[in-house]
């Protein structure tokens, strides 16, 4: 299991899952949280924190659990890491993720089940401030038959 921690202080830090489906959750307490993913899910991870004089950080992370035993990155507030497929910091970047996000969901696909090679070509792109390509409904279904054919 991949654990994940969440802490929400109202206009100090807020963690937030963008997508993600969670096996199971643990409150902790009433601003922190953990909840669980199983190995192979993918989830997105959202951080942002204030001080007095605006925000100090704007960061997303779609992070693909592993099972044990697999090399991983170690990414703060992930026990014991993950696959980091996409990472990007600074508010402009992280809402250009968002409406990629979003335009995978108008197009009717679940984001957790996107290829990760898509993720990681948008990281690439994003790093070397090129436009990524959009995820087709064709490239889904490429990626889908992929998948069944490799399990």
């Amino acid at each position: 299991m991949t654990h994940v921690t969440l802490i929400w202080r109202e206009g100090q830090r807020e963690d937030w899952l963008k997508f993600g489906k969670p096996v199971a959750e643990r409150i902790v307490s009433r601003s922190e949280r953990i909840e669980s993913y199983a190995a192979a899910q993918v989830f997105a991870l959202v951080r942002w924190a204030s001080n007095d004089y605006g925000t100090i950080r704007s960061t997303l992370d779609i992070v693909r659990a592993v099972t044990v035993g697999d090399p991983c990155t170690p990414i703060a507030q992930v026990d014991p890491g993950g696959e980091l497929l996409l990472s990007v910091r600074g508010w402009p970047k992280v809402a250009q993720v968002f409406r990629l996000i979003d335009a995978i969901e108008a197009a009717g696909v679940d984001p957790c089940e996107v290829a990760p090679d898509h993720w990681r070509h948008v990281h690439n792109r994003m790093a070397g401030r090129e436009v990524p390509r959009d995820y087709s409904l064709v490239r889904h279904r490429a990626w889908l038959q992929r998948k069944a054919l490799l399990s």
